[in-house]
């Protein structure tokens, strides 16, 4: 009788948590919606009064030679087995830069990335984020970073506004700081219609804007993108390279790693290509590319093209 008892017990003061956390996440929904709100106002006067320009422009800061190094990276090594998947790099990225890293699929750069933001240990080599130590300093130098990693593992339990206020608070900001921040990135990223759905409905390209999303809200002074644009649509790409533009024009810092020549190119200030976990080339984009594209450069120092001959079946179809 006593086991049945306590069982109700339980079931009661669940049922009561139940319903203060439904009360909190409704109260929460009208305080994010209306910062949302508030954002989208501003957002729209800024355009009104903001002259238009034809073309694309890029971010001018090309990190000149007296800018802080925000990043430093010296010697860094990974094994896997015999297999050595980063081979002792050398890297510098300086304030107000977009900085890219470009490889073919196995070269290290996921490797490298998870190394400098503390994910993954080294074998061999340091990292030093703003002065402090990643692994020997690691709250110090968590601290300032925002990372999206690769593939990524979210509490896909909670809804998208539940994630990000658990996030923010995380990060030791107010919840009124929270609930406002999670109002203007929402509208920025086009998640207003979806935060008050379960992480585990999102889409792939939702998934991806919320984590960058949660990279963003406590304003690090350094973001490490690992392939923040795959599985994004070009309006949410062209938006998310907007808000990286205006970080890095006030002085954030930005590394990411992505497939697409194009983009590097046209997004990045300086680029590392990396090939056998090795920097082949680094220097700002003009440089790395010379007279060529990025891409061509990138194909020349990579290698690894195979002839296409043969396969004479594939141009007889079976039908």
């Amino acid at each position: 009788m006593d086991s049945v008892e306590t069982a109700e017990s339980i079931l009661a003061k669940f049922d009561v948590l139940i319903e203060k956390l439904e009360a909190d996440a409704a109260k929460d929904k009208r305080a994010i919606q209306a910062a949302a709100r508030k954002a989208k106002a501003a957002t729209a006067r800024a355009a009104s009064a903001t002259p238009e320009v034809s073309g694309e422009t890029k971010t001018t800061s090309a990190g000149p030679d007296d800018a802080e190094r925000v990043l430093q990276v010296r010697g860094l090594a990974k094994n896997f087995g015999n297999t050595a998947a980063v081979a002792g790099i050398d890297l510098d990225v300086r304030a107000g830069t977009i900085f890219g890293i470009v490889g073919p699929n196995g070269a290290g750069k996921t490797t490298t990335l998870s190394m400098i933001t503390g994910l993954l240990r080294p074998d061999a080599g340091t990292v030093m984020v703003h002065g402090a130590n990643v692994w020997q300093e690691p709250a110090a130098a968590k601290r300032q970073m925002g990372v999206l990693p690769d593939r990524l593992r979210l509490f896909d339990r909670l809804t998208g506004s539940q994630l990000l206020f658990y996030v923010g608070v995380l990060r030791g900001l107010p919840a009124e700081t929270v609930r406002e921040r999670i109002g203007q990135l929402s509208a920025s990223f086009g998640l207003d219609d979806a935060l008050s759905r379960l992480v585990a409905d999102y889409s792939a390209g939702m998934t991806k804007k919320l984590s960058l999303a949660a990279a963003l809200i406590h304003s690090p002074r350094m973001l490490v993108l690992d392939e923040p644009f795959e599985s994004v649509d070009p309006v949410s790409a062209a938006n998310i390279i907007e808000i990286l533009r205006k970080y890095v024009a006030a002085g954030g810092t930005v590394v990411l790693s992505s497939h697409s020549m194009d983009l590097i190119e046209r997004v990045c200030d300086s680029v590392a290509i990396i090939v056998e976990g090795a920097v082949l080339a680094s220097g700002t984009v003009q440089d790395v590319r010379g007279s060529g594209t990025l891409e061509e450069k990138f194909v020349e120092l990579a290698g690894g093209r195979t002839s296409v001959e043969g396969m004479e079946w594939l141009h007889s179809f079976s039908d």
